[in-house]
């Protein structure tokens, strides 16, 4: 896991020496790649203080559009209907744990909801800054702290459904490996690594300015409009390419994997388990649902920047992105439709005909 984030670091390290051989490119923003947001150019203004200003410079089409009816009412209606009832069956999810026999599913499921609880909690200000007509009022560190807590909670409860799964699927597919296993010691490990991992991943989120006065706009903007004329900023794009595969790519290959199997598996069995296959192909269905617009338009976003310099998809992605908001909120019932479909002890005939001994379900 650390190697992976080391080779996450590498663009931004080297990004300066990178391009000291392009800087006569580099000057014009219009000839470079820009990252995630929408593009804007730096300009210099003075006050009444004779202080100069540092303000965004963007185009109309761009200003209509953080302004328009999507960005302004429906986008922050979504993420009110998220955090009403996603923070209350978080919060519930959270003080019923402490009554589960399975100490290494309670960690899991505690990472989980946790993840969830604070990517909820981060909409709170980003509901009102949309409904402020994209004016950003709590200054440059809330709005850093914001988006680094959305995004980086985002990738935590992806990778906490991927070790979920996979503590089902060696249930399932692996029982005799399953319960030789020391399944505390691997739950804290893989949730402390999630942590600490995306943690230090957001680092970059903190490193470069995601607030910004528009020009001829009384309105300051946070994270949707970003200037990338220094190298810096422009080393986010392999950056955040890399987040996408380490996030969304490789978790979600690992997840279809297992619900394949585990499906696989338990049709191959002689009980019936109609009602868990069922109830894991919706929680498999709603996962992909959720996730796969979102992190599929911010790649295809990154393709056209590379070639054709264009940042239109955006308009799209910000809209996809409510789905992960949704899946926060959806969390607590998947979890409680797949314990009621499963009994707390699960006896069925191995694969090869034989009797498996009683196994306690992740």
């Amino acid at each position: 896991m650390w190697r992976v984030f080391m080779l996450l670091l590498l663009p931004l390290l080297f990004a300066d020496s990178l391009q000291d051989s392009k800087d006569s490119r580099i000057n014009s923003p219009n000839k470079s790649p820009q990252p995630k947001t929408f593009s804007g150019t730096i300009v210099f203004t003075s006050s009444n203080s004779s202080i100069q200003e540092a303000v965004i410079n963007v185009s109309a089409n761009v200003i209509n559009h953080t302004t328009g009816i999507v960005s302004t009412r429906i986008i922050p209606v979504a993420y009110i209907l998220a955090i009403l009832i996603g923070i209350p069956s978080n919060v519930f999810v959270l003080a019923c744990l402490g009554g589960r026999k399975s100490l290494s599913s309670c960690i899991l499921y505690c990472s989980l909801a946790v993840s969830d609880l604070l990517l909820l909690l981060s909409l709170t200000l980003r509901v009102h800054y949309h409904l402020n007509n994209n004016d950003w009022i709590f200054g440059e560190l809330a709005c850093k702290v914001v988006i680094a807590c959305f995004y980086g909670n985002i990738y935590c409860s992806i990778h906490s459904h991927m070790c979920i799964s996979v503590m089902r699927y060696l249930a399932v597919v692996h029982p005799f490996l399953y319960r030789t296993m020391s399944k505390t010691f691997y739950a804290i490990c893989t949730s402390l690594s999630i942590w600490i991992v995306f943690a230090i991943a957001m680092t970059p989120e903190f490193l470069v300015q995601q607030s910004y006065r528009v020009l001829g706009e009384e309105l300051v903007t946070c994270h949707d409009i970003q200037s990338y004329e220094k190298s810096f900023n422009r080393a986010l794009i392999p950056y955040r390419l890399s987040l996408i595969c380490l996030g969304f790519i490789l978790p979600s290959l690992v997840i279809t994997f297992v619900y394949g199997s585990i499906i696989y598996h338990l049709n191959r069995s002689s009980r019936d388990w109609k009602h868990y296959i069922s109830a894991s192909t919706l929680v498999f269905g709603i996962f992909l649902v959720c996730f796969a617009p979102c992190n599929a338009l911010l790649f295809a976003h990154y393709v056209r920047l590379y070639t054709q310099q264009q940042y239109d998809l955006y308009y799209y992605y910000r809209a996809a992105v409510c789905l992960c908001s949704f899946h926060g909120c959806l969390d607590p019932f998947l979890s409680y439709l797949l314990t009621k479909t499963s009994t707390s002890q699960v006896k069925f005939r191995s694969f090869n005909s034989k009797d498996s001994k009683a196994l306690s379900m992740s």
